[in-house]
């Protein structure tokens, strides 16, 4: 039996925003396992002024090494748009990410930015493609850690 499109459509944007919000939550938690499976083999990804990143191996291999000087990261994402095309996807994602070092948990770096990401379909879910952080603010906010 075939799917109705609108429900198909409904699921694939689903799907989509499950993988954008996967991504950032496994960067928070460094279950870098995690991250691996929501890349592409030949997944890219430029982070703000950085150079573009070549392969799913070398997108985590940069969060790996970016996370080993943070305490606690936390993204806090909303998926503005999704524009689905047969097995390919394009987003836009609004962006704001909080980080602190462990030798001064009292600080954080605040980052505002944008995310624009290619997806496509392969073996049956989605997998990010492409990822551009673009960076809009950043700011150093000082205060009391919480612990946790």
């Amino acid at each position: 039996m075939e799917r109705d499109p609108a429900v198909a459509d409904m699921l694939d944007r689903q799907a989509i925003t499950d993988v954008l919000y996967r991504y950032a939550s496994s960067i928070d938690h460094k279950d870098y396992d995690t991250l691996r499976s929501v890349l592409a083999d030949d997944a890219r990804a430029k982070y703000g002024d950085r150079d573009w990143l070549e392969s799913g191996d070398a997108i985590v291999e940069f969060n790996r090494e970016y996370g080993k000087a943070q305490a606690w990261q936390h993204h806090l994402l909303s998926v503005y748009h999704i524009d689905v095309t047969g097995d390919t996807a394009s987003t836009m994602t609004y962006h704001t990410s909080h980080q602190t070092s462990p030798d001064d948990p009292t600080t954080v770096r605040v980052i505002i930015a944008r995310y624009y990401d290619q997806l496509r379909r392969e073996d049956g879910g989605w997998k990010i493609a492409s990822k551009e952080m673009r960076v809009g603010w950043r700011e150093t906010r000082h205060g009391e850690a919480s612990g946790g």
